[in-house]
């Protein structure tokens, strides 16, 4: 799975169009919220302890990625994201398991034979990957390798 996902360039401004125009916004707002309530250290050191959770769990290898595959093929089975991702079967368990478990994901057992483990996003994980998208397509738009 080396080919790289690239836009066409009408394609290209419009999504830059509209992720200034949201990047924009989202500052205005925060800068509105910061002048008013003026976060001390404490309050800054308890807000980025609230977020601690969200950051560890996206920047793990892998989450984004399930997350991403489930949003493009709506449901697959455990052995088609092992294939897609190329992990072996115990991180993609571990993986799955936590991503459920903060209701990112559901899993569904279809009885048998032969027993099947299909994995779906929730709401939750769908608007996730809908915000995370723009993101690492902006952050990844000008990176060398």
């Amino acid at each position: 799975m080396n080919s790289k996902f690239e836009l066409s360039d009408e394609l290209r401004s419009l999504v830059e169009s509209r992720m200034k125009s949201n990047v924009e916004g989202i500052e205005r707002t925060l800068q509105h919220i910061f002048e008013h309530q003026k976060m001390g250290l404490e309050e800054l050191k308890g807000t980025i302890q609230s977020l601690e959770l969200s950051f560890s769990l996206f920047s793990q290898k892998w989450n984004l990625q399930i997350l991403y595959i489930l949003f493009l093929r709506k449901t697959m089975g455990f052995g088609e994201l092992k294939k897609t991702l190329g992990v072996n079967s115990r991180t993609l368990s571990d993986k799955l398991k936590s991503l459920n478990q903060y209701r990112y994901i559901r899993r569904t057992v279809e009885e048998g034979p032969p027993l099947r483990v299909r994995y779906f996003l929730t709401t939750r994980g769908r608007n996730t990957i809908l915000l995370a998208l723009p993101m690492l397509y902006y952050s990844s738009r000008d990176l060398q390798i």
